[in-house]
């Protein structure tokens, strides 16, 4: 009897999605299968689908033997079920079709496709608004995390302070992300300046801790508090995955949960364990909130970070020169 190879078996099926080397390495450092990421992600579906529809995505796919890359424009073998929306992209000059993820059919399929990381767009589609003001907190290398946590906590009392509430996820690399959610009549520029003003009275709080400086050089192994995930920008979703050691996942949390745990807990492997029947996202998401008209205030005083970080760039570059 001749046995057949395993390129000849037919693949597994699920959702129909046809499912292919399910148990080679998912990448480097991983410690987990192909196989693995499927499992998990068709698991938590139904919580990470809620967080993924009807927002142009984002993936971030590892081919074997290959570096991890941001996926945008969906491939030309992309089948015809699978949701598109075209966005212009004003940096290239050119039309983008963006994947929507709606259903789980479609997650499937990009898990089939080894998309690791999923990156929603902070506006849904067929609106102008920010559904939320984030913030990204990024802690200095070889720090603890106890120091982001605390760094949160001065963002969370600034936010209390403005009369705001917010949930908190771990990003599932070394920081952590706060989100606001906003009513449905918050401008883009509004929110941005609104995240700038919080960050910066959050580094008020506690500047031996904290700081708003963009220039790695200059934030003196501080927590950095990323003000700059407004607009387009995308920030990776709750529940998904990320290719880091250990495929860890980010993972929501409620706030008191935050100084007994550090991000490399939850794994593909362990979170799904973890929720249940539970979707902690949507539980200790706090309902629509209103930007206080002095918080965007002071935020439309306070430069754009990347634009003075290029001015000083080019500031510290001439000086050098000279």
């Amino acid at each position: 009897m001749v046995s057949r190879s395993r390129s000849s078996e037919p693949p597994e099926s699920r959702a129909g999605v046809d499912l292919t080397n399910l148990d080679g390495p998912l990448f480097e450092g991983s410690d987990a299968t192909k196989r693995d990421l499927v499992d998990y992600l068709d698991q938590v579906a139904d919580r990470l689908v809620r967080v993924l529809t009807d927002r142009p995505l984002s993936v971030i796919r590892v081919r074997p033997g290959q570096p991890p890359f941001m996926q945008k424009n969906v491939p030309k073998y992309t089948p015809d079920w699978v949701r598109t929306t075209p966005v212009w992209a004003q940096a290239s000059h050119r039309e983008i079709s963006y994947a929507l993820c709606n259903d789980r059919r479609t997650l499937l399929w990009f898990a089939n496709q080894r998309a690791v990381e999923y990156h929603p767009t902070l506006i849904p589609l067929n609106s102008a608004h920010p559904s939320h003001l984030v913030l990204d907190l990024d802690p200095p290398a070889g720090a603890a995390f106890d120091v982001v946590v605390s760094s949160a906590q001065l963002v969370r009392q600034a936010l209390s302070d403005a009369g705001l509430s917010a949930a908190v996820k771990t990003s599932g690399a070394k920081g952590l992300h706060i989100y606001l959610p906003l009513d449905d009549q918050a401008q883009v520029e509004d929110v941005a300046a609104a995240t700038r003003a919080i960050a910066v009275r959050a580094e008020r709080l506690d500047p031996t801790i904290a700081t708003t400086a963009y220039i790695v050089e200059d934030r003196e192994g501080k927590v950095f508090l990323d003000s700059t995930r407004a607009g387009g920008a995308t920030v990776v979703a709750a529940y998904s995955p990320r290719v880091r050691p250990g495929a860890t996942v980010s993972f929501p949390l409620d706030w008191d949960q935050l100084e007994n745990v550090t991000p490399a807990d939850f794994t593909i492997r362990n979170a799904a364990a973890l929720l249940g029947d539970t979707d902690p996202w949507q539980e200790l998401m706090p309902g629509p909130q209103t930007l206080p008209a002095d918080l965007i205030e002071e935020g439309h005083t306070i430069p754009v970070a990347r634009v003075q970080a290029m001015h000083e760039g080019k500031r510290r570059a001439r000086a050098r020169r000279e």
